[in-house]
């Protein structure tokens, strides 16, 4: 029977952090603006508005092209959602 010897074991040594502090986390998604009211499609956000009009603008001209899908436009600060409707 033929015996094989292993080499001796080696200790690998990480680099240090870095210093450098990252001063916003990697994600996928693309964060919204801060404006007040957030237009959402079937749940997901679209774009961001000051105006409550000029939301709701936007998402009649998207509910008039697509009737099918759910269009709302929600308040961040009130915490308010109003879905919007065909007139």
């Amino acid at each position: 029977m033929a015996t094989t010897t292993r080499q001796a074991s080696k200790t690998i040594t990480m680099p240090s952090a870095p210093e450098e502090s990252v001063s916003e986390p990697v994600t996928q998604r693309k964060r919204v603006d801060g404006g007040r009211f957030r237009l959402q499609v079937d749940r997901q956000t679209k774009a961001s508005y000051a105006t409550y009009e000029a939301a709701e603008k936007a998402g009649l001209v998207i509910k008039k092209e697509h009737p099918i899908l759910q269009v709302a436009v929600s308040d961040g600060v009130e915490g308010v959602n109003k879905i919007i409707e065909l007139p």
